[in-house]
């Protein structure tokens, strides 16, 4: 019990650091009135769009909730809505303090680098303190009241991936349909620069990326946190008799000493003499894992009286350190994959798109051979050979290993659409152009950034898929799944096309919305005399209501799919094809978010390198050309790949918390 009380009392003062983080951004100057009306805009855009899609979300939580109840306990029931809530409200405090710092970023970038540097990166540290804040107390106040009981906790991870799931894919249609809209439109047709005040899409394009890179996020980094957590959390119960009595706090423990590494980080972050954004940024993250691995190794020997689950946690820090590492090769405009296809538009978007495809599915390769080497080294190094069970734990430890820092990968992930926005209100409110420069070098790194963050939520996501479809497969009591079973291979085969699925929906739900977007913003320079001469202001809030609209419409089939499949598989097939569903999902989840994520933000850094002077620079034939396969890789980046790990996640965790139902009333066509 003493040990939950450190947890929560860590979680406070993980809450505190944000609220005083905050406060001192509210603090910063916000600029002229131009850049604080612009602010204002993106500010009353983002939660607009935040109060209509919590309205649906209530709804669904309240339904969700009956039925478990109904179908299951009210205890879990409590929980699944305590995870909810706090998803949501993560988010919704990182985006508050977001649009904050935006403004107060662009101020920033008037007196220098650093400055910008400083208040992009606090308001991303608000979201990642908030997250695992949130995320910790939750569980820790469950584990005390429930007692451990891990069938009552699923609930709040049930609650958590449901939100990010809803969150991210709506989130992501909202930003990508506004940023596709303005950028063929604004860029390719008429020609004009990005984030131009006569771009009538431009409004809704920044708030896109409050409501898509840092609310969606949010949610999005919770449920992976609280996921690992849980998963170990289950698993931890199987194996109190040969580990000892310490196995189930520990991972909450894990996280403890995670959360006071990654505050640790921050601060250096945010009191370092900066230098080259990228170094300092990838510092703070490295001191925070190094401090990491003591803690865990300390912790490893007092609590459980071994350094066995340490060679675990410390797998899943390495692992997901050079997963993030192979990631930025991939993505950041330093190395040659993004210089490839920089080069590949100099013939044409045709090239363009066909290399980032390949830049993409090649960028899978490294990061599964590390996640598969990952698993052995858990699962063996604690003592797996000798008991399945211990070898599930130790994956689960992994898991909650790589994702312990979570508090410092989010600020870094979260910086980026800060900066990103702060370049948006630059141009909007024609600051000088050495402002733009400094925004714009805060963003390219920030894509870097957010492309590593999706790196480690999707190498955690495999290893805590596994880990609760271990959890799964223990509840339903199967020791191995038969292939040779038809029933087992039909579910492998739904498992496979869900990811493909899944992405085509959320793809083409970024098309309609975008295709919207393109028509109004064509309509208001044709109908709207005087825009580009600046004598007419165009109709912003049109296109608001536009991506708004769009997101929540085409966002509940996808969601609700991830939710239904895993059920209606269970109950039609039975057990073990569900569980032949899950390994399927899994397996090409992984890699189509990898791929996709990758892709995306390969596409997006070409497009800033050749923006850069190269190949010709901003208006060149090679530019238009980069700026098409930004274009596609929009949706890719920020609404498909990303959502990927959620789903896989949510129909495990999903499968985990109904596994009575099944294992009782599954397969009901073949009984």
């Amino acid at each position: 019990m003493k040990f939950l009380v450190i947890a929560m009392v860590v979680a406070i003062i993980t809450l505190c650091s944000a609220l005083f983080i905050s406060n001192q951004i509210t603090k910063k100057e916000a600029g002229n009135e131009k850049m604080k009306e612009i602010s204002t805009y993106i500010s009353e855009g983002a939660m607009a769009f935040l109060k209509k899609e919590y309205k649906y979300l209530g709804i669904f939580i309240t339904v969700v909730a009956i039925a478990i109840v109904i179908f299951l306990h009210i205890n879990t029931a409590i929980s699944f809505v305590l995870g909810a809530i706090f998803s949501m409200t993560a988010g919704y405090a990182g985006m508050k303090v977001g649009v904050k710092a935006n403004v107060r970023t662009a101020e920033g970038a008037r007196k220098g680098k650093n400055e910008a540097l400083s208040i992009a990166f606090s308001g991303g540290a608000v979201m990642g303190l908030s997250v695992v804040g949130l995320g910790l107390l939750g569980l820790s106040f469950l584990a005390i009241i429930f007692n451990f009981n891990t069938e009552y906790i699923t609930g709040f991870g049930l609650g958590a991936s449901s939100i990010a799931l809803f969150a991210r894919v709506g989130g992501g249609i909202y930003t990508k349909a506004a940023d596709v809209g303005a950028d063929l439109v604004g860029k390719v047709e008429v020609g004009i620069p990005e984030d131009d005040p006569r771009n009538p899409a431009v409004i809704a394009d920044n708030v896109g990326d409050n409501v898509g890179d840092i609310a969606g996020m949010g949610a999005d980094l919770f449920e992976s946190y609280v996921g690992s957590i849980i998963s170990a959390l289950t698993l931890g119960a199987t194996v109190g008799s040969i580990l000892g009595k310490n196995t189930l706090v520990f991972p909450i423990i894990l996280a403890s000493v995670g959360i006071i590494s990654s505050i640790i980080g921050i601060f250096v972050v945010k009191n370092l003499k900066k230098g080259d954004p990228q170094k300092t940024l990838n510092l703070g993250m490295y001191i925070s894992v190094l401090l990491m691995a003591i803690f865990s190794l300390i912790l490893s020997y007092y609590t459980l009286g071994s350094i066995k689950p340490f060679y675990s946690v410390f797998v899943g820090i390495l692992v997901g350190v050079i997963i993030g590492k192979v990631t930025e090769v991939y993505t950041s405009d330093s190395f040659k994959p993004v210089k490839s296809i920089a080069e590949k538009s100099q013939t044409g978007a045709a090239t363009n798109i066909i290399e980032g495809i390949a830049v993409g599915m090649k960028s899978s390769v490294i990061p599964i051979i590390l996640i598969a080497v990952g698993i052995l080294l858990s699962y063996f190094m604690i003592g797996g050979a000798n008991n399945k069970n211990v070898g599930l734990y130790g994956i689960a430890l992994s898991a909650v290993g790589m994702l312990a820092t979570s508090g410092i990968i989010i600020s870094v992930d979260a910086y980026g659409p800060i900066a990103d926005n702060a370049g948006g209100i630059a141009e909007m409110s024609k600051l000088p152009h050495n402002v733009r420069e400094i925004t714009d070098k805060l963003d390219s790194v920030g894509n870097t950034t957010a492309a590593v963050g999706k790196g480690f939520a999707i190498g955690s996501a495999a290893l805590t898929a596994l880990a609760l479809f271990a959890s799964y497969a223990q509840a339903v009591n199967l020791d191995s799944i038969n292939l040779l079973n038809p029933l087992t291979l039909v579910g492998l085969l739904i498992g496979c096309m869900i990811p493909f699925l899944f992405a085509a929906l959320t793809m083409q739900a970024v098309g309609k919305a975008a295709m919207q977007m393109v028509e109004e913003v064509r309509r208001q320079f044709k109908e709207k005399k005087g825009i580009m001469e600046g004598k007419t202001k165009p109709d912003y809030a049109r296109c608001v209501e536009i991506s708004t609209e769009s997101a929540l419409k085409e966002m509940l089939l996808p969601g609700i799919l991830a939710i239904i499949i895993p059920l209606v598989v269970g109950l039609i097939l039975g057990s073990e094809a569900l569980a032949g569903t899950l390994a399927g999902a899994l397996g090409t989840g992984v890699l189509v978010a990898m791929f996709m994520s990758n892709s995306g933000g390969a596409w997006d850094n070409a497009k800033k390198y050749i923006e850069g002077g190269e190949y010709g620079g901003k208006g060149s034939d090679a530019h238009k050309a980069a700026v098409v396969g930004d274009t596609v890789g929009d949706p890719f980046k920020d609404t498909s790949g990303p959502s990927m790990n959620i789903l896989i996640k949510l129909m495990t965790i999903v499968s985990l918390v109904f596994a009575t139902i099944i294992a009782n009333y599954g397969g009901i066509l073949f009984k």
